[in-house]
Formats: C-alpha cells, structure tokens, sequence
C-alpha cells in the first residue's frame, strides 16, 4: 500500500472480517478513526510535510498489519502485541482495555521504528523540522479519539461495584498517549544513532518490544465482565 486512503481500506477490511467485540477489532476501530482523522488534516493542509506525513502513516500502519497478518497465519505477533492477540476473545476484558493495549504496542514501541524508517528513506535526521513539529500536531488528534473513547466507558463504570470501578479506573489510568508519544519520541532519539549498528539496533528494539509487551499485560488485565447496558 502507498496511501493513506489505502491504509483506511484495509483497516476497514480488518473491520469487517472480525466479529465486533474481538479485542483486536476494538482496537482496529479506533486506529481507523484517529486514521481518517489524519487524512482529512491532510487533504486540509494541516501538517508542514504533507509527503512525509503521509509515508509516515503508511510505514507505521504495515508494522500493526504485519502483527495482523502474522495472527491469521498463526504465528506469534511479535511480544510487544502478543497481550492483545492472545486476550482478544476475553469477554472479562473491557473494550479500552483492548484499545490501550493496542495503543500501547503500536506507539511505545511501533511508533519510533516508522519515524525512523521513513526518515531514513528520506535521509532526514528526526531533528529536523518539521519532522518533530508535524508528529506533535498527531498529538492532539489522538487526544482527541482517546477522549471520545474514555468518554464512551463513562455509563459502563456506573453499572458496576465501586471497588471493580475503581480498579479499572486505576488500570486504565497507567496508560496515557501524551506520555507514550513523548517517550516515543525518546525512543527515537535513542535509536536513531543506532539504526547502522545492526546488531544494537535489533537488540535494543528487541528489549523495548518485551518491556512493552509486560506493559501491555497489565493494561488486559481481566477485572470484572464489562456490564450491558440493553
């Protein structure tokens, strides 16, 4: 794929295909959101770079399709998405628990290998505007989907005991994209030096998918079945 709108399509695919609780379609449906929001601020002239955006968006989508790919052949998706794909048919884990722990591999750890591809396709140091400066307006789209998602768990959180809503409250609560796409950022920084030294570089990339998978873990820990609300 080469486009953003390509990108979207096979999202939409994925949609499809998954019955609509599958935690990896709770995740899905989220990406495709914050996606189309993308593409609208991209078709409206909002980023600096437009082409880098976009082959940036390319890049850091194929790196969750290859995880999706790798679950259909049924081979492991690599550590950091491994807490998702092996708890998506809980029905004990709430829906964005599924949506974080999603966020969590694709930005603590995907995040910072498609900013460094892409710059180093096209020989553009990450520190060079408007790299940073267009990857911090991304920021505020995510805000933005991961409020109306939270927002969304508000009415389930009232129909269940307050120790269990306090509990997820408090899971739900170590996770923030603010925060991921900061350290993100760090990541970047740390490994761009490294991108040559391949024995270092895959080393490094290798501990920062474990430390996130055990992040990931937690995020789908499983506390009480989320109530209906029908």
């Amino acid at each position: 794929m080469s486009t953003v709108q390509d990108v979207i399509e096979r999202m939409r695919e994925i949609d499809r295909s998954l019955d609509p609780g599958d935690g990896v379609a709770c995740f899905n449906r989220v990406y495709l959101r914050v996606t189309e929001l993308v593409l609208r601020n991209l078709k409206e002239g909002f980023f600096a770079d437009l082409e880098f955006v976009q082959r940036l968006d390319v890049i850091f989508a194929d790196l969750y399709f290859r995880n999706v790919d790798a679950a259909l052949a049924g081979r492991r998706p690599e550590r950091c998405w491994r807490p998702l794909f092996q708890a998506r048919e809980d029905t004990t884990v709430w829906p964005l628990q599924f949506v974080l722990a999603g966020m969590n591999a694709h930005i603590n750890h995907d995040l910072a290998l498609a900013v460094i591809a892409t710059c180093a396709e096209r020989d553009l140091p990450p520190d060079r505007e408007p790299v940073h400066a267009d990857f911090l307006k991304v920021n505020g789209l995510l805000a933005q989907v991961e409020a109306e998602v939270r927002r969304d768990l508000e009415p389930y959180l009232l129909r269940v005991a307050t120790k269990d809503a306090e509990t997820i409250k408090h899971i739900l609560g170590s996770f923030s994209v603010a925060r991921a796409r900061d350290m993100a950022w760090c990541t970047v920084e740390s490994l761009w030096p490294q991108r040559e030294l391949d024995v270092l570089y895959d080393t490094s990339v290798a501990v920062l998918s474990q430390a996130v998978g055990v992040v990931g873990r937690l995020l789908v820990t499983p506390v009480v079945p989320p109530p209906d609300l029908d």
